[in-house]
C-alpha cells in the first residue's frame, strides 16, 4: 500500500457549519433544566392560563440560574450568623452584644439575626434551594441513563468541517477490512463504537461520560449535604457547660448552663455518659511579637460512658474532641476561678470555694459576682452580701489609676472588687443570671470619705466590710474549662456528602468529552481489486476547546495507518480545489 494522499485541518470550521453535529442535548455539562420560558402575556400574545402559569413557575424556580441565584442567597443569608452572636451556641455573648448595642439590638431582632438558622427568612431560602435542586437533578439523570444507553451518533456527511480532520488515500486495502481495523482501535481505546457497513462506512465512537456523571454526582452529594445539615438541624443536639477543676458533668439536660435541641429532637434521651476535669493546663508564648498568644490548651478529663462504667482519662484539645459513642466533647473557652470565703456580721462563712470569672480580652480580664444569699448582718438579720469586680492575671496599673492585664497567666494576679448589701433578689424565686449582679435595691458600701468602696487584693489578702458587717479574703485560684457538648446524627453523611462532591468535581473539571468519526469509502476513479484506492477519514469534535483533541485525532490516524502497513504523508501543497 502506498500513501496518496492525506490532509490535515484543524480550527477551520465556523459554528454554523458544526451545528448540525455538536454534541448538541448529550449529557455533558446540560444546563440544570431547561430555560424558564418567559410568559407571553408579558409581549403581548396570548394570555396564560392557571396550568401555564404554574408551568412557567415551575421552570423558573428549577432553572440553573434560580438555583445559582439561591445558592449565592444562602451563602449570603449566613453571614450575619458569623457576625453576630447566635443565643442558641453564644448566649452569653448575645446578652453582651444587646447590652452594649441597645438601639441596634431591636433592629436585628426584628430580622432575626440573633438566630439566624431557625429564623423563616433563612428556612424559605433553604426550602427553595432544596426544591430547585431536586426539581434540576431529577430530570437530568433520567436524560444521563437514555444518553448513556443511546448509540453514538452516525458521521456527519462532511467530516471535513469538523474542528479536527486527517484524511488520506491508502492502495491495497478493502474498505470492510479498514472500517473494521478501525473499530478495533477506537475500542481499544474505550469508545463506545457505532458502525454503519456499507460501500461509504462509518465508525463513530463516543467517550467521556463521567464528566456528566461527576456533574451529576457533584449537584447529588450537594443534595445530600443539604439533607444532612437539615437532619443535624431538626434532631442534633448542642449544649454548653462551664466545668471547675475538680468538678465534673453528667450528660442529662438539667446540668447545662445552655441547652439547644434540635426542631424534632428529644432532649431527654441523651447519650448516657460523664466526666470531671482532673486538671486544665495552658501555655502562652513568653517572647517575641506573639507573646500571649497561645500555644497549647489542654483539659484531662476522667469519664465514663453509660451507667457505672469504668473510668478512663481522655485529653481534650482545640479541635481534638472527646467522642463518646457519636457525642462530642469540644473545648470551646476557659478562664479562672478566684478561690474566696465570705463572712457575714457575725463571722459566720456565708459563702466559700471557686467563684469563675468570664474573660473579656486575650489577656482574661475576666469580671465576675460573688453572691452570699444567707448572710446576716450583725443583729443577725438577713442582709444579703454581694460583690462584684474584675480579675487581673497579670496586673499593671496605668497612669491614670486604670487596671489592666498585660499577660494571659497568672503571673501577679489581682481581685479588684466592690461590696453591696440588701435586698439582691436572690431569694425572691425568680432564676437570675450567676454572672450578673442584681443591685437595683441593694446598697454599695461607702468608705469614710462617701466614695464607693473597694479593695484590690493579692492571694491571702482580706477586705473588711464597713462597719462590721462581713468580709471577703482572698484565698487562690482554680481555672475552669468550658466544653460543647453536641451531637449530630448527620455528620457522616455530611462527611460522605463532602467527599463525594470532591470526586464528582474533579470528573466533571478533568475528564474529556469528545467524539471521534471514522469514514472508510472508495476513492473516487479507483477500481477494484488490486491496487484499489480506499479514502480514511478521522475528524473530532469536543464540547469547548482542547490541544488535546487534536493530538488524539492524529494518534488515531497514525496508528490506523500503520496497522494499514503505512503512515500518513503531510499532503498540504495538494490543490485547493482537492480538499473536502
Amino acid at each position: 500500500m502506498a500513501a496518496k494522499d492525506i490532509r490535515s485541518t484543524s480550527g477551520s470550521a465556523t459554528r454554523q457549519e458544526v451545528r448540525d453535529t455538536d454534541l448538541g442535548t448529550a449529557p455533558d455539562e446540560l444546563e440544570l433544566a431547561s430555560k424558564p420560558a418567559e410568559p407571553d402575556a408579558l409581549f403581548g400574545g396570548p394570555r396564560l392560563g392557571p396550568v401555564g402559569w404554574l408551568r412557567w413557575l415551575w421552570r423558573t424556580l428549577t432553572s440553573m440560574r434560580t438555583a445559582l441565584l439561591l445558592l449565592l442567597l444562602l451563602a449570603l443569608a449566613a453571614v450575619p450568623g458569623s457576625l453576630v452572636p447566635q443565643e442558641g451556641r453564644q448566649p452569653a455573648q448575645a446578652a453582651d452584644f444587646r447590652r452594649r448595642n441597645p438601639g441596634l439590638s431591636s433592629l436585628l431582632d426584628k430580622l432575626g439575626f440573633f438566630d439566624v438558622f431557625a429564623s423563616p427568612w433563612f428556612a424559605a431560602v433553604y426550602l427553595l434551594l432544596f426544591i430547585s435542586l431536586a426539581g434540576c437533578i431529577v430530570p437530568r439523570c433520567w436524560h444521563y441513563v437514555r444518553a448513556v444507553r443511546a448509540r453514538p451518533p452516525a458521521a456527519p456527511r462532511i467530516l471535513a468541517r469538523m474542528p479536527q480532520h486527517v484524511r488520506w488515500i491508502a492502495r491495497d486495502t478493502d474498505p470492510s477490512e479498514a472500517l473494521l481495523t478501525a473499530v478495533d482501535v477506537l475500542r481499544r481505546r474505550r469508545f463506545r463504537v457505532a458502525t454503519e457497513w456499507g460501500e461509504d462506512g462509518w465508525a463513530a465512537a463516543e467517550k467521556g461520560y463521567l464528566r456528566e456523571a461527576g456533574n451529576l454526582l457533584f449537584h447529588l452529594a450537594l443534595f445530600g449535604m443539604l439533607i444532612a445539615l437539615a437532619m443535624g438541624s431538626l434532631f442534633g443536639t448542642t449544649g454548653q457547660k462551664l466545668v471547675l477543676e475538680g468538678d465534673g458533668f453528667t450528660n442529662t439536660r438539667t446540668q447545662y448552663d445552655d441547652f439547644s435541641p434540635g426542631t424534632l429532637a428529644d432532649g431527654d434521651s441523651l447519650e448516657p455518659f460523664g466526666f470531671r476535669l482532673k486538671g486544665f493546663s495552658a501555655t502562652y508564648q513568653r517572647t517575641g511579637p506573639q507573646r500571649g498568644t497561645a500555644s497549647s490548651f489542654v483539659a484531662r478529663l476522667s469519664y465514663t460512658e453509660g451507667d457505672g462504667g469504668t473510668p478512663r482519662d481522655a485529653r481534650v484539645e482545640v479541635n481534638k474532641p472527646l467522642d463518646v459513642n457519636g457525642t462530642k466533647v469540644f473545648l470551646v473557652g476557659h478562664g479562672y476561678a478566684p478561690v474566696v470565703t465570705v463572712r457575714d456580721g457575725k463571722g459566720n462563712v456565708a459563702w466559700k470555694g471557686p467563684v469563675p470569672f468570664l474573660p473579656q480580652d486575650g489577656n482574661l480580664r475576666s469580671v465576675g459576682v460573688v453572691k452570699a444569699p444567707d448572710a446576716v448582718d450583725t443583729t443577725g438579720r438577713p442582709d444579703q452580701l454581694g460583690f462584684s469586680g474584675f480579675f487581673l492575671p497579670t496586673v499593671l496599673l496605668t497612669k491614670d489609676g486604670g487596671w489592666l492585664s498585660t499577660f494571659p497567666a497568672p503571673d501577679r494576679p489581682v481581685l479588684v472588687l466592690t461590696a453591696y448589701h440588701g435586698d439582691l433578689g436572690l431569694n425572691s424565686g425568680i432564676p437570675q443570671n450567676v454572672y450578673q449582679l442584681n443591685s437595683k435595691r441593694a446598697t454599695q458600701f461607702k468608705d469614710s470619705d462617701g466614695t464607693p468602696y473597694a479593695r484590690a487584693l493579692r492571694p491571702g489578702d482580706r477586705m473588711k466590710l464597713p462597719n462590721g458587717a462581713g468580709s471577703l479574703s482572698f484565698d487562690g485560684i482554680q481555672q475552669w474549662a468550658s466544653f460543647q457538648i453536641a451531637r449530630n446524627p448527620s455528620n457522616g453523611t455530611a462527611l460522605w456528602s463532602a467527599v463525594v462532591m470532591g470526586a464528582g468535581l474533579m470528573a466533571s473539571l478533568f475528564v474529556r468529552r469528545r467524539r471521534i468519526w471514522v469514514r472508510v469509502r472508495p476513492h473516487a476513479g479507483s477500481g477494484t481489486g488490486t491496487g484499489a484506492e480506499v479514502e480514511v477519514e478521522v475528524a473530532g469534535l469536543e464540547r469547548g476547546s482542547s490541544d488535546r483533541l487534536a493530538e488524539e485525532v492524529e494518534e488515531i490516524a497514525a496508528e490506523l495507518a500503520e496497522r494499514f502497513l503505512e503512515a500518513p504523508q503531510d499532503t498540504s501543497d495538494s490543490r485547493p480545489e482537492e480538499r473536502l
